[in-house]
């Protein structure tokens, strides 16, 4: 199994350190709004992975935090005049609900950081009796010039670094990169007695504690977004290192790839975001998954009309060769996803060549006859489909949740332009065309009745 690894640079052999136990971290939500689908990537990507992992090791232990206590929290409560924990329990029960829909399994551990404050403190602690950071006007920040590898992961240098960070320039600070551990809390801000009074801790450390607490000192898999890589996770992987007394934190360093909109990333400080919840009221969450899916997480996914639009194509095909096959339609199987589809996927993670080998499955069982052969097949693209988290309901629930009735389906004004180009082929004597647009059709659950009085249509049954 191939992963790339952010921290060298290249694909490398991934062997756990105990394959009793594969651990993996990756970076959840800060819950103070609802997610925009950007935010959705690196959550079905790492669903994907974890997929991938649990097929071929006993045990994964698979972490993705929530961030509780930010300023961002602090101001929409402030906002709304309520406390932290009614902004904070609406938007993870919101995120929730969109990953569900997305098909996305819960990990194993779903830590939150305010449960986890005496281990954040604890480990600030350790970091300053070891000479990595020191206290200075009630902040206690790291000191970057104590850890020689800073700036490693990410390959800058420390002045890149700083400006990079957009570093808050003060007064107390040993060097402009040194970043806060812990901050004072003052009246009307939430906050938790420690050695350097009272307070609440800064960004970075939160997921080094968690990781710690859940997962050991080093971890095999640390997962997020390309944007995490500086300066969060350079951040952590220089306090959890110094905390352990020089042990590796991550082994590997997994990156996903920005979504962006016409070439610019998603933000919700550009206001370009599109929220999931948004999208699922006019498309089926696994269409919305499997358009995520398409590329290869380590690249940039632009995100327009048309994504959602032609993962549900794709899906109907898919649908459509498992209804065709009906009664030997097969149920899946771990151990029957094809090895060509799964050593794509053990290729890091490389989603649009195992889309490929379904849809070989697809088309080779849309041309057998032979009921064993088809049950085998279907029972293929069915445990396949589990890997990538898509192909898990039935044929007819597909269909009915995409198509609904003939007089308001979605998509009727693109059915009815379809049928209007086939009788355009048909009239030009191109039957081949003609009867390409029938099975695409078909593929879509749409019957189409050629009659003296004219073409009717209707879904499927």
């Amino acid at each position: 199994m191939l992963l790339h690894n952010t921290a060298t640079g290249r694909k490398d052999v991934f062997l756990p350190q105990d394959p009793r136990r594969v651990t993996m971290y990756v970076c959840g939500p800060t819950v103070y709004s609802y997610a925009h689908i950007g935010n959705a990537r690196p959550a079905v990507v790492f669903d994907v992975l974890a997929r991938v992992l649990r097929r071929r090791y006993a045990g994964v232990a698979y972490a993705r935090n929530i961030t509780d206590i930010d300023d961002k929290i602090n101001a929409a409560a402030a906002a709304e005049g309520v406390d932290i924990g009614v902004i904070t329990s609406r938007y993870a029960a919101a995120y929730h609900e969109d990953l569900a829909a997305l098909g996305v399994l819960a990990p194993d551990f779903e830590p939150r950081v305010t449960a986890h404050i005496p281990q954040i403190v604890s480990m600030i602690e350790r970091l300053i009796l070891q000479g990595h950071a020191y206290v200075a006007e009630a902040h206690v920040l790291f000191d970057v010039g104590s850890y020689p590898g800073y700036g490693e992961l990410s390959r800058r240098d420390t002045r890149e670094l700083v400006a990079g960070a957009r570093v808050e320039v003060a007064p107390y600070k040993k060097d402009p990169g040194d970043f806060v551990l812990w901050k004072p809390s003052g009246a009307g801000l939430p906050g938790w007695e420690s050695p350097w009074g009272r307070g609440r801790p800064g960004w970075h450390i939160e997921c080094s504690a968690m990781a710690e607490a859940l997962l050991g000192d080093t971890i095999d898999i640390h997962g997020g977004g390309h944007d995490l890589i500086f300066p969060h996770h350079e951040n952590e992987r220089a306090q959890s290192t110094c905390a352990h007394g020089g042990k590796t934190f991550a082994r590997f360093w997994l990156h996903n790839g920005f979504l962006t909109m016409q070439s610019e990333k998603m933000s919700k400080s550009l206001g370009n975001v599109l929220l999931v919840r948004e999208i699922l009221k006019h498309a089926p969450g696994e269409a919305v998954r499997l358009a995520l899916l398409t590329g290869h997480y380590r690249q940039p996914l632009d995100w327009n009309d048309e994504a959602v639009a032609d993962a549900r194509r794709k899906l109907d095909r898919l649908y459509g060769a498992l209804r065709d096959a009906g009664a030997h339609a097969g149920a899946a199987s771990a151990t029957d996803a094809p090895e060509a589809f799964v050593a794509a996927l053990e290729d890091d993670l490389n989603t649009p060549a195992a889309l490929a080998e379904l849809f070989e499955l697809a088309r080779a069982l849309n041309k057998s006859s032979d009921p064993d052969e088809k049950s085998g097949l279907a029972a293929k693209m069915r445990s396949a489909g589990a890997l990538l988290g898509v192909l898990q309901q039935s044929p007819q629930d597909w269909f009915a949740q995409t198509s609904g009735s003939d007089s308001d389906a979605p998509g009727k004004a693109e059915i009815e332009a379809l049928i209007a180009q086939r009788a355009e082929a048909k009239k030009a004597r191109n039957f081949a065309e003609a009867d390409r647009i029938r099975n695409a059709l078909k593929d879509r659950g749409v019957l189409i009745e050629d009659s003296a009085q004219g073409t009717r249509w209707r879904m499927a049954d």
